[in-house]
């Protein structure tokens, strides 16, 4: 088959995020099928500047295919426009205006898959929020599917996003919360659908021991005698390269407060107030001033190789984000044996918890200092959760079981001449199903602060149901205040 992919941005410093789970699974696909990317010249989501050259280009065996954008992204503009489209009664044009501000707002691209379609077989695209999605899902919906990457948060309570989640031919999934969430939202009209997520990119090498070989074996039956800690390996060489002799918790990623990390700061503080004897290493890019305090280490962005070393290194690696779809982070942490500390807020995080048995949550700083302190106290209980982890990954994560439900799903709607031939009648009543009359959408657009929710937002924690705890007027937790502005993605 011949595959687009279409993504705001692309780039192997791209790390974190859709971008980065766009990478893997193109870069996987492009063994077995013709691959291009079509994306932006940009580098940076905040701005959305033209830093990539415009043209094609191979990376890692994927055709690359770069659109210059046609502005870049005033910040402060942008988050007082979102201030009022959020919580005011406003129209269809108002929401295309938000859409263009936010950017990346790329004319070429969408032209360029006006006009070449139909040389695709297939079009993946990656995050419900962006223009590239909102406008290219237009051009051909039977033949695309989208990885919404979605969670709750305001944007995705505008009208436009009803077509993007109507109008899609496959929807694949990251987990079965994002599903569960989506589907409450919106009338989907999928043909297919499954929940599927991201494999994990993780030597053979990282998994050893005999307890875990024998989980692992149907798939890692090489795995070899675990080498003593004091010889050499790649995380303890990761641990003597940055001079970490103490237990320490690790976040990679953005290092952004819209990411939790300003609560993942704060929360630390305490726990090294309450007598914690570990340190912090933040990894990825630097978007927020870091304290000046020996117990905090800034390690930059790593590439991917050592990214895993890091993890496997870590005494826990901590999750600090209320809103994902997925996390890259907490499954490599999972895959190489590093029990995770999440942000309860989240259901995705809360879910990979409890399934796996492999990490912990936590939903304040009282919980946050209390985890932390069990976690780098207890060799046995991190010994049982990073063996959990694995098997959690061996379970559901591995590349064989993504990669062949992605085969499955695109077979679906390109399917080869002879299934073509023998599923003809059967496909064409899908179709027509499809173009029945629907009934009238729902306006979900706010109006006001009449319902006593902040912009009309529900709560949709532990599946929109009360969970018996005190809130206030905006229907948040009480002594959880939150930053109401649209946060870049």
């Amino acid at each position: 088959m011949k595959i687009a992919f279409i993504v705001q941005r692309y780039g192997t410093e791209i790390l974190g995020g859709s971008e980065y789970h766009c990478r893997l699974i193109a870069e996987r696909l492009a063994e077995h099928h013709q691959v291009d990317v079509l994306t932006t010249c940009a580098r940076d989501y905040i701005t959305w500047e033209n830093v990539y050259p415009e043209g094609a280009d191979r990376i890692r065996g994927v055709m690359v295919r770069r659109f210059a954008n046609a502005a870049t992204r005033d910040l402060d503009s942008f988050n007082e426009y979102s201030d009022w489209i959020f919580n005011n009664r406003h129209t269809q044009k108002d929401e295309m205006e938000w859409l263009k501000r936010q950017g990346p707002w790329s004319p070429g691209l969408i032209d360029h898959l006006e006009r070449q379609h139909q040389s695709y077989d297939i079009l993946i695209f990656f995050t419900y929020l962006y223009a590239p999605t909102v406008l290219g899902l237009r051009i051909a919906p039977s033949k695309s599917l989208l990885v919404p990457t979605a969670h709750d948060e305001p944007a995705i309570r505008l009208g436009i996003y009803e077509d993007v989640f109507s109008s899609a031919a496959g929807i694949v999934w990251n987990t079965e919360a994002e599903r569960r969430f989506v589907s409450d939202r919106f009338q989907l009209r999928a043909l297919v659908e499954d929940v599927v997520g991201c494999g994990v990119d993780v030597p053979e090498s990282r998994f050893s021991g005999t307890d875990s070989a024998a989980t692992l074996a149907p798939v890692l039956p090489s795995a070899q005698e675990p080498l003593p800690s004091h010889i050499e390996g790649p995380a303890n060489a990761f641990r003597r390269r940055h001079r970490i002799h103490e237990p320490f918790a690790l976040y990679g990623g953005r290092i952004d407060p819209g990411k939790g990390c300003e609560e993942l700061l704060e929360y630390f503080q305490s726990f090294l107030a309450e007598g914690g004897d570990a340190s912090l290493l933040l990894m990825g890019v630097k978007l927020m001033p870091l304290p000046d305090d020996p117990h905090v280490r800034f390690a930059g962005i790593l590439p991917d190789e050592e990214r895993l070393h890091a993890i496997e290194a870590a005494t826990v690696v901590v999750v600090p984000s209320p809103h994902e779809s997925l996390s890259l982070l907490a499954l490599e942490a999972f895959a190489v044996g590093t029990p995770v500390l999440a942000n309860g807020r989240s259901e995705v995080l809360v879910d990979h918890c409890r399934r796996s048995h492999a990490g912990l949550y936590y939903e304040d700083g009282l919980e946050f200092v209390e985890a932390l302190k069990l976690l780098t106290g207890d060799d046995a209980l991190r010994s049982a959760m990073g063996r959990n982890g694995q098997a959690y990954i061996n379970r559901h994560y591995r590349w064989d079981i993504i990669l062949s439900k992605y085969e499955r799903m695109m077979a679906r709607l390109h399917p080869s001449p002879r299934d073509s031939r023998s599923g003809r009648e059967s496909r064409h009543g899908d179709r027509r199903s499809q173009t029945k009359p629907q009934p009238a959408r729902q306006d979900r657009r706010p109006s006001g602060r009449s319902d006593g929710r902040a912009g009309g937002k529900p709560d949709t924690r532990q599946g929109g149901k009360s969970d018996g705890r005190r809130t206030d007027k905006s229907g948040r937790r009480s002594g959880r205040p939150r930053d109401r502005r649209q946060r870049p993605r």
